[in-house]
């Protein structure tokens, strides 16, 4: 491969007018097409949620006689909701919240959201304070309330339309999935869950005739989604047949000369190209990736130490479990009397966790098992596992076997989001990798949960954990919480 240009061979994707085939690249248009109009939807409906929840947010301020009831004019509420929605899209904008897909499991884009309507308020709350018109601050505090609700519902209400859009193959991508082997299944699972990005996996393609033939099927409790392998390699003549329109390259260690081969190969006839890029993880850092002109450059780093943040986080642990310990005192003793009628045994189930720092500490759990099964052994996968008591099974479906865990985060030993304590004789099996789970307070909640990849071990997958370690913050763990609930009302 000549290297005289100075150039990254893959910016030249970008002019698709080189391409020997126009028809892909006249599809490619249509669907970038597409997705500008989602976009634009997108906007626009976060523009009328938010100015719907403030006007909302007014009326409730009548509605309920709260403060002074202030009556203002008609023109001044309009120009405040104005001003408030277009300020808010602004600063979603400037998240990146139209320029990113929906995020790992669309936490992510609820905590943005989150985030920006607080920023909004802040910003707008001096300007209500010193204007002529003194804007209500119980109406500001109703609207930092429903607004991220309004917005949340509203694009949940898009993305269902855009995912049956989707499946009627209206802006679709087809993609190809080079490499069959565990990241390839990994990718796989990733585009089949985020319906918003809008890339349909049609087809798997591996050099290793082994696995020709094969269905690969994606990461979830039901077995309904897959892929067939084909033989390799990648040519024009089969990104044609396939009728795709871009290359997924799912082998970290493919080696530059075949990645650029199978670029070479897309370029032809004009389709996208993505590629999951070689990392290595070292025990206690962090290894960051910057795309510059098409150059992957890594940077090791250790994990940042945010000590504002642990405040809030412990704040919050501290209101909430309290408050759900008096409020959900009632259940409690429902539950432990099911427990006890079910099955003999303990009510409570105690056991040795790893925690923070690989610190022991005591976890507290609904019984949902015989009092005959082994104290230390890996969890079950399935319902109908023989250690499972019948009132277990209920428990486990909407996860109310962890309700006691509140009890562990007001001692301090775990946190209401986090990853999950694992059992000693687990965590002696980590490598370095799996090591900085224990870099942060263990949860009763966290990505994990609300992946279809917990129907696996949690060890086997790290990868929710490390992007919460990654990217926590106050509002991700809002977010996350959010998410749980929604989650454990729908009992999934």
């Amino acid at each position: 491969m000549s290297t005289n240009t100075d150039k990254p061979y893959f910016a030249e994707f970008e002019n698709l007018k080189t391409s020997t085939d126009t028809a892909p690249a006249d599809r490619l248009l249509f669907l970038l097409s597409f997705e500008h109009l989602a976009t634009a939807a997108e906007v626009l409906g976060d523009f009328l949620a938010a100015s719907v929840a403030l006007i909302g947010a007014y009326r409730l301020y009548h509605l309920f006689g709260l403060g002074r009831d202030v009556v203002y004019p008609r023109q001044t509420i309009l120009e405040a909701v104005l001003v408030f929605a277009l300020l808010f899209v602004i600063l979603l904008d400037r998240e990146g919240v139209y320029r990113k897909g929906s995020g790992m499991l669309r936490v992510s884009e609820t905590e943005r959201t989150l985030r920006v309507s607080v920023q909004a308020f802040l910003i707008l709350l001096p300007v209500a304070i010193f204007s002529a018109h003194l804007i209500s601050r119980w109406v500001l505090f109703l609207g930092v309330l429903l607004v991220p609700i309004a917005v949340v519902c509203e694009k949940q209400f898009l993305f269902s339309i855009v995912r049956r859009l989707h499946t009627r193959g209206r802006g679709v991508r087809k993609a190809i999935i080079y490499g069959a082997g565990f990241t390839g299944k990994r990718v796989l699972s990733a585009l089949l869950r985020s319906r918003k990005l809008g890339i349909n996996p049609k087809v798997f393609v591996d050099d290793d005739e082994k696995q020709v033939g094969k269905s690969i099927y994606a990461l979830s409790y039901h077995r309904e989604e897959s892929a067939e392998v084909i033989h390799g390699p990648v040519t024009a003549e089969l990104i044609k047949r396939c009728d795709a329109d871009m290359i997924v390259v799912a082998i970290p260690s493919l080696g530059q000369d075949k990645l650029y081969a199978i670029a070479a190969e897309a370029k032809k006839v004009g389709v996208m190209l993505a590629f999951v890029p070689s990392q290595t993880i070292y025990e206690d850092a962090w290894v960051n990736y910057v795309d510059i002109d098409g150059i992957m450059l890594a940077t090791v780093s250790p994990p940042e130490t945010m000590h504002v943040y642990e405040l809030a986080k412990r704040t919050l642990d501290l209101l909430v479990s309290v408050t759900a310990l008096i409020f959900l005192s009632p259940l409690f003793a429902l539950l432990a009397l099911a427990v006890r009628i079910d099955s003999d045994g303990p009510i409570i189930f105690k056991q040795q966790r790893v925690g923070k720092n690989g610190r022991l500490f005591e976890i507290y759990k609904f019984r949902t098992m015989r009092i005959d099964a082994p104290t230390y052994q890996f969890s079950p996968t399935t319902v109908g596992d023989w250690r499972i008591t019948r009132m277990g099974r209920i428990l486990r479906k909407i996860s109310l076997d962890e309700l006691p865990q509140i009890l562990n985060v007001i001692k301090g030993d775990m946190s209401l989001v986090g990853p999950r304590p694992e059992m000693p004789f687990i965590v002696k099996m980590y490598g370095p990798r799996e090591r900085l789970r224990l870099s942060v307070l263990p949860g009763i909640t966290g990505l994990w949960q609300l992946s279809a990849d917990r129907a696996f071990l949690i060890h086997e997958n790290p990868q929710y954990d490390l992007y919460y370690i990654r990217n926590r913050g106050f509002f991700m763990d809002l977010a996350i919480l959010l998410h749980t609930l929604a989650f454990a009302i729908k009992g999934v």
